[in-house]
């Protein structure tokens, strides 16, 4: 359901397709880290990188048709070119963006542990609000995922544990941060993402809330910033 999720058009597919082959070359991709050092001359490249001249016209060739090279004249000595690389590109082959986000809503069984704890990471790396709900939600918050929020500098002194059809509003990205809530949320529920964090109340230890804290803040810090917000309906 990613891509769904992500509303990734076939153009921009193609597009990070392009960019991704022409990478798919180790000597293409040792141009590229060279440059993104600093800007070269082809004959600069193929002497710090032991390559013959037709070599490197080749993979520079390629490179410049996925549009990850340009060249440009040196304003001293203009029989000189010198290649440059575009980091806009490059960055162009990283996850699709999400834009126009009202609210990030996290949901698990019982809203007790896991979906509290994304919520309040989310709030620290973003601007894009955030809830989190279960399908099916205990009385009260576990109270080691309390305890981790508090080691971890977050204040969970109101976290409410509530339904996910009294919390979901048209237009959330719905994020399931456990395969059950995931299996159970209503076909309908659009867009939505899953990571699979295993419960840990399952174990009920602080070992196992300590570990799922981290593998949800670590998805946080890869999604975040790609998430841009918007207007809430």
């Amino acid at each position: 359901m990613i891509i769904e999720a992500m509303g990734v058009e076939r153009n921009s597919l193609v597009e990070r397709a392009r960019v991704y082959a022409a990478l798919g070359d180790a000597a293409r991709l040792a141009v590229v880290d060279a440059l993104g050092v600093g800007d070269a001359a082809p004959g600069e490249l193929g002497a710090l990188l032991g390559m013959p001249t037709n070599l490197v016209a080749h993979h520079l060739k390629v490179l410049e048709e996925a549009g990850l090279v340009v060249r440009g004249r040196s304003e001293g000595d203009q029989r000189r070119t010198y290649v440059r690389l575009v980091p806009e590109r490059l960055a162009s082959v990283a996850s699709p963006s999400l834009e126009g986000v009202p609210r990030v809503v996290f949901v698990c069984t019982q809203n007790s542990a896991r979906s509290q704890l994304a919520a309040a990471i989310w709030e620290r790396h973003s601007r894009v609000p955030a809830a989190s709900a279960g399908t099916r939600p205990a009385e009260r918050v576990h109270p080691r995922a309390v305890k981790v929020a508090r080691r971890r500098g977050l204040d969970p002194t109101s976290w409410r544990t509530a339904q996910v059809s009294d919390v979901l509003k048209r237009d959330d990205l719905v994020i399931a941060v456990c395969d059950i809530a995931y299996e159970h949320l209503p076909a309908e529920t659009r867009p939505r993402v899953h990571w699979s964090v295993p419960d840990p109340a399952a174990k009920d230890t602080d070992a196992a809330f300590e570990a799922a804290y981290d593998e949800i803040a670590g998805r946080i810090d890869r999604l975040a910033p790609l998430v841009s917000k918007g207007t809430a309906s």
